[in-house]
């Protein structure tokens, strides 16, 4: 059963309909709808070029569409600014981790918690820094240590962000980014730069995330955990929505294999076991 078959009934958390961009004779994006449920995670995948990323800034408030909507929760936030968007509960992470070097890992997640709870603080929090070290409230403090413990950065809380893994760096900006509350994050590339065994713990921290009821929507280069982590995925080449289905109906797809099979780009990583099989089910439709 397709997600769209599994939650009818559900208006999703985030919805893109008819969304074309375009930057003067440039059409970027060509009416492409997209549709975030609840809980779910959902892959937006597609060559270099494809325009993925323009449908991130549109979702998130950074680019206004030409054309098309953008809904959270069924009301339109098309002319949404992003700090809007973000009280409304979405969230972003980004390719390369936006942090603040002088701040430790607990700090980091304390602003994300002050942002949905004492914006007034924040100002004071990151120019002169004397909040951060002032009494806390409860809530605060429980939030904090609730989020350390299930991303296993407990340990490490007090140590700067400075000189940490990149996989340890992502973790903290998700801790900061769940600590708002959100109801729906954006992911980009989340993988990029990341080893085996760090990308691993990413979608095992993913997956752990969805259970507690926040939808993603992910970029990724890496098809494998595309396929692997996704509930439904959605491929875009040249502006343009070209198959959207479940991981097994998208491994199936002949315009997918069209889009990807025999490209030698080094932003599409498939491993040769996934490559051999893509071959021989081209081989069987011939």
């Amino acid at each position: 059963m397709s997600i769209k078959e599994n939650d009818v009934n559900s208006i999703p958390r985030l919805e893109a309909k008819g969304v074309t961009m375009k930057f003067g004779g440039l059409v970027a994006l060509a009416d492409v709808d997209l549709q975030v449920p609840a809980g779910r995670i959902i892959g937006l995948v597609g060559p270099n070029g494809a325009g993925k990323s323009t449908l991130f800034g549109v979702l998130s408030g950074l680019l206004k569409p030409t054309t098309g909507s953008v809904f959270m929760d069924g009301v339109e936030i098309t002319g949404a600014a992003p700090q809007v968007r973000a009280r409304r509960g979405l969230a972003r992470t980004f390719q390369h981790p936006e942090l603040f070097a002088s701040l430790t890992v607990r700090e980091h997640i304390a602003l994300g918690y002050r942002v949905r709870h004492h914006k007034s603080r924040i100002v004071t929090d990151l120019i002169t820094g004397r909040g951060l070290f002032v009494k806390k409230d409860a809530d605060e403090d429980a939030r904090v240590d609730e989020l350390l413990e299930e991303l296993n950065l407990t340990n490490i809380q007090h140590s700067a962000v400075v000189g940490l893994p990149l996989g340890t760096s992502r973790l903290v900006e998700i801790g900061r980014a769940l600590a708002t509350g959100p109801k729906v994050m954006l992911m980009d590339e989340p993988s990029s730069g990341l080893d085996v065994a760090e990308s691993e713990d990413l979608a095992n921290t993913m997956r752990k995330v969805a259970e507690h009821g926040v939808s993603l929507l992910f970029v990724e280069h890496d098809v494998p955990m595309v396929l692997s982590l996704c509930d439904y995925v959605y491929v875009i080449d040249f502006g343009v929505k070209i198959a959207e289905g479940t991981p097994e109906e998208i491994r199936a797809n002949a315009a997918v294999r069209a889009a990807y099979l025999g490209e030698e780009s080094d932003e599409i990583h498939i491993s040769q076991a996934d490559a051999d099989l893509a071959a021989t089910s081209a081989g069987d439709l011939a």
